[in-house]
């Protein structure tokens, strides 16, 4: 768990103005205010050689982390992403990541293993971004998914409705380097991992909540921690919330019948 891996590079807009462009999000100044919070998502990112990818299309060697087993399923399950400063576009940026900590559990399906990730981005001699990313592992699916679905429950006030299809969710992948088959490939999704649909990337999910929140105005040094708290598929929609509080802003994501899929906290930075 001590091994740090490294990668540079400089932070060009190109793909920022992609995620706008895919989001229909304003872009900032980049080389004067900088990505807003979690772009950075597409930046420093992993590249593993065909030859090392598993069946799944996730790495399953020569990477950080590596996953415990043969046969486990991954899972985003959350993370808190603290900006300790603004991340610039045409300057060189470093990316430290390191496994901080791993725990084996029993679930109600299985053995869960746990696996925290931590990275550290740097510019300009200093460090502008933290984040810890939570990972899950567990057992295959032994029987197909089903999700309950009820009456639509429309987008309201202040809500934001982003319409999932499959053009988008193969876009995000190619934005964010995804191979993950769970998010473009249909037949794979539905016939080897047993879900309903195209599964929405929970990182997608999470940068949904941000943008709420800094359409409320919400700037400079914050503090991010979100939850993944059950699977969102590509039929089901995504509708995103924030609500400002005079020390934070609370966020979630919905389905389009009222269920909740994921929630988070923006707070100043301590």
């Amino acid at each position: 768990m001590s091994e740090v891996v490294e990668r540079s590079e400089v932070v060009a807009p190109e793909p920022a103005w992609a995620l706008g462009a895919l989001l229909d999000v304003p872009v900032p100044d980049l080389s004067r205010e900088g990505l807003p919070l979690l772009w950075h998502w597409l930046y420093l990112l992993d590249r593993p050689a065909q030859t090392d990818l598993g069946p799944d299309g996730h790495p399953v060697r020569n990477c950080v982390p590596a996953p415990p087993g043969s046969g486990r399923r991954r899972m985003w399950a959350g993370g808190r992403v603290r900006a300790r400063g603004v991340l610039r576009c045409g300057e060189p940026a470093t990316r430290r990541t390191r496994v901080a900590s791993v725990a084996d559990k029993q679930g109600r399906s299985g053995p869960l293993t746990f696996v925290t990730v931590e990275h550290l981005i740097s510019q300009g001699g200093r460090v502008v971004v933290e984040e810890r990313q939570d990972i899950v592992y567990r057992p295959a699916a032994g029987s197909p998914a089903v999700v309950a679905e009820g009456e639509v429950v429309p987008a309201g006030p202040g809500e934001w409705a982003i319409e999932v299809t499959p053009t988008l969710l193969f876009r995000f992948s190619a934005l964010t380097y995804n191979a993950h088959r769970i998010h473009y490939d249909r037949d794979y999704a539905r016939d080897v991992e047993g879900y309903p649909g195209l599964l929405t990337h929970g990182p997608l999910q999470a940068l949904a909540m941000a943008e709420a929140a800094r359409a409320t105005g919400v700037d400079g040094d914050v503090e991010f921690s979100y939850r993944l708290v059950s699977p969102l598929f590509d039929h089901q929609g995504l509708i995103t919330h924030a609500t400002k509080e005079p020390d934070s802003v609370a966020t979630s994501v919905r389905d389009r019948y009222g269920r909740q899929t994921a929630t988070g906290v923006l707070r100043g930075a301590a």
